[in-house]
């Protein structure tokens, strides 16, 4: 049991920090952190986002999320549609710099899945990620408890 756990808990964080260094060493020249190139990714993805829309697809906190948008608004790569009373509401779109930006993370991002795929099968793919959904909700049923 304990040798599960070790390695359950060993790979996830691997994976996991992995994906941060990818994230950081991309978007070094940017001056862009891990929590920047996710806002990014999907503002370009969904073609505009809002503040909320990104918590849920990002799955980081309001702070989280209201900082890096902050530094990507000063910093040139994203504008409000609108200047709502509520900015949380306010659809974000990309700048030219942004679109620039969001579409080499697209890029990259791509590129990984492709690499991390080649030694699974499309059936052992499927596999995985519904395995990782089971294991993502048992944990998230036992946080609750």
């Amino acid at each position: 049991m304990q040798e599960r756990f070790e390695t359950f808990t060993v790979l996830i964080n691997r994976i996991s920090r992995n994906i941060r260094k990818i994230k950081n060493q991309e978007m070094a020249e940017y001056n862009l952190r891990s929590a920047h190139v996710s806002c990014l990714y999907y503002i370009y993805t969904l073609n505009g986002a809002t503040a909320t829309d990104l918590c849920e697809r990002c799955e980081e906190d309001k702070a989280t999320i209201s900082r890096a948008l902050d530094y990507l608004e000063t910093n040139g790569y994203i504008i409000r549609q609108a200047q709502s009373a509520k900015r949380y509401k306010s659809p974000l779109l990309l700048t030219d710099k942004g679109i620039e930006v969001g579409k080499k993370i697209a890029d990259k991002i791509n590129g990984v899945l492709d690499t991390i795929s080649v030694g699974l099968t499309e059936e052992e793919r499927i596999a995985f990620y519904r395995s990782l959904a089971i294991i993502s909700n048992s944990l998230e049923a036992v946080v609750k408890e």
